[in-house]
């Protein structure tokens, strides 16, 4: 349906909207709402997938980067690489065509993006329990 495009806008307004229409792409939320989009329609934590993602990068060998941008420091980098050993396969193929991107590109926005939408979802330094339509709707107040 349209929950990871309703998602993209959320995250674009969190990313500081601005950004629409400017540099190559202007998808970073887009590609963000559908990845949190495919991992909420598998089950992936309900209404807020954001642990179980967390938990996929943990599980991946990327634990320090993670909790680096929960916690309340300075956000560790990741690559886009990483970021397509972390997911699933089909996840990312599914985020990529959502996005209307490639699978590469996707991985490459998500690893830009991914470190300052998780450190302003988390501002408390844990991951929040309420659904992720609600963190997003209060981050932006």
């Amino acid at each position: 349906m349209t929950q990871g495009n309703d998602l993209g806008s959320l995250l674009g307004g969190l990313l500081g909207g601005g950004r629409q229409g400017g540099g190559s792409s202007g998808g970073g939320g887009n590609v963000l709402g559908a990845l949190l989009g495919a991992l909420m329609s598998k089950g992936g934590g309900g209404s807020n997938p954001l642990g179980g993602l967390l938990d996929g990068l943990t599980k991946a060998g990327l634990s320090d980067q993670a909790q680096s941008w929960v916690g309340t420091g300075e956000n560790q980098s990741v690559t886009g690489a990483q970021v397509q050993q972390a997911l699933p396969d089909h996840t990312l193929q599914q985020v990529a065509k959502d996005a209307g991107v490639s699978p590469e590109q996707a991985a490459d926005e998500i690893a830009q993006e991914l470190p300052t939408v998780v450190d302003k979802l988390t501002p408390n330094g844990q991951v929040p329990t309420e659904s992720l339509e609600d963190i997003i709707r209060r981050q932006q107040l």
